[in-house]
């Protein structure tokens, strides 16, 4: 570690802080108008939603002072948002920050105890669909940013920032977007404000994410639907093939019976393994957090604990169903039904392999010689690292001065796909994941909402982390 710079030095660092604490309403209300934009990437929903939301990012970042803002876009895809500010100089490191700005579909709007898209607070926590995922992300560096402008002036290490619009549906014109300006976006360390933090209170510095993929699968067993008292019991429908077909997937325990879609997954560490043992994976937050149902028991390998299952072990999941709801069904056998299957990779494991052993296991195991027709959707592999090096010392050093607490090292079961390639892109560069969510945000789910104190907390790690960096990589 470097000696610290004056534009890194302790006052300095604590008059940027105290100015982003002092801001942090006028920032919550930012974010609450930056919700109000139903930016959501599925296809389906209206594509002017993200590009509205993308030129309010823009917009938000050149308020915080931030150069040479833009958007960038690839053919087909939500428009990215990038911005900069350079004047560090040519020894001080260069630090991507990253967010994106597209959000989830809101789901069942009538579970929302509040309206989706009108951010409200109760009980200190935001509530509002993408008020945690990810556009608190975004605001975490606007904020920081414009902290440590407003009190000096300049940053203490060059900064470059992109906002991305299709994270949500998997980031599929990456690569493109990579190929086009990547060499624009080259840094030596990435900052990913969209993980969640270990409890409230308590930071989070993840260095695994499990991969993903999806599956459409399409079982037909008739030309078209027909009268099921004229023909039902001689004459399969597809729905009841569907059905048993899913079941084939898992075991009495919902352990993944697939042959070969676990190939190549790897043993986790004895280090790994005493990063569980650290995070008292023991106790019961698992049912209380996915608030599940009193009786309700969990899946998959009894022999795992509950942590290793979320983070380092691999899932199939039905998530989506195409037939009648019970409101417009009507005594027909259906002739056609498609289920949508989310996959998470755990580490060691190729998705193309994984994939290929699925779709075989679903055409050979269709019932009652019922056609199966598969569609895959984009997919990418897990990511894992080991929390080494200055720049890692830099973020404990960070989260621990914005949160009063060491952060906890974690795992994650979910999957930003952006990691890996960048990284790969910019020579291996270190990626520091860190989080505005808690386990009570219920991310991607009814009613998400943000912890207002762990966000101001969020804002002032990243405003010591853009100084701890500064010294330790300069």
């Amino acid at each position: 570690m470097t000696a610290a710079s004056p534009a890194t030095s302790p006052d300095a660092r604590r008059a940027a802080e105290a100015d982003a604490r002092a801001h942090i309403d006028t920032t919550v209300a930012a974010l609450a108008d930056l919700v109000r934009i139903p930016s959501i990437s599925a296809d389906g929903h209206d594509p002017e939603q993200p590009r509205r939301s993308a030129g309010a990012t823009a917009e938000l970042l050149r308020e915080a002072g931030l150069e040479h803002v833009e958007l960038l876009e690839v053919e087909g895809a939500h428009p990215y948002v990038v911005g900069d500010h350079l004047h560090a100089g040519d020894d001080a490191p260069t630090v991507l920050l990253y967010a994106h700005h597209d959000v989830q579909p809101v789901g069942t709007p009538e579970r929302w105890a509040s309206a989706p898209f009108e951010p409200t607070e109760r009980d200190g926590r935001l509530f509002a669909r993408g008020a945690a995922d990810d556009k608190a992300g975004v605001m975490v560096h606007v904020a920081a940013v414009g902290a440590w402008l407003r009190t000096h002036g300049r940053l203490p290490c060059n900064v470059k920032v992109v906002v991305e619009g299709e994270e949500e549906i998997g980031s599929p014109h990456l690569h493109e977007f990579l190929d086009a300006h990547g060499q624009r976006l080259r840094a030596d360390v990435i900052v990913l404000t969209d993980l969640p933090n270990w409890q409230v209170g308590w930071p989070g510095l993840t260095v695994a994410l499990r991969g993903m993929g999806e599956l459409s699968v399409r079982v037909r067993t008739m030309a078209q639907p027909v009268h099921s008292g004229m023909y039902g019991g001689p004459v399969p429908d597809a729905l009841t093939a569907t059905a048993r077909l899913l079941a084939t997937l898992h075991d009495e325990h919902g352990a993944i019976t697939v042959e070969g879609f676990t190939q190549g997954l790897r043993e986790l560490s004895p280090v790994e393994r005493g990063r569980l043992a650290e995070l008292d994976t023991d106790s019961d937050d698992v049912r209380r957090d996915a608030r599940m149902l009193d009786g309700v028991a969990y899946t998959g390998d009894p022999d795992s604990n509950r942590w290793e299952r979320i983070w380092y072990l691999p899932t199939i999941t039905p998530i989506g169903i195409d037939a009648p709801g019970t409101n417009e069904a009507s005594n027909t056998l259906l002739a056609e039904v498609t289920t949508k299957l989310s996959c998470r990779f755990a580490p060691g494991m190729d998705p193309e392999r994984s994939l290929q052993a699925l779709e075989e296991h679903l055409v050979a195991h269709a019932p009652f010689g019922a056609e199966v027709t598969l569609t895959r959707g984009h997919h990418n592999p897990a990511w894992t690292t080991e929390p080494d090096g200055p720049a890692f010392e830099a973020a404990m050093a960070a989260l621990e001065q914005g949160y009063g607490r060491a952060p906890a090292v974690m795992g994650c079961g979910g999957s930003i796909p952006f990691v890996e390639p960048f990284s790969e892109a910019f020579g291996g560069a270190p990626c520091l994941l860190t989080g505005v969510e808690d386990p009570a945000t219920n991310a991607h789910g009814e009613d998400e909402s943000l912890h207002l104190g762990d966000f101001a907390n969020a804002v002032a790690a990243e405003v010591h982390l853009l100084a701890e960096l500064a010294d330790r990589l300069g």
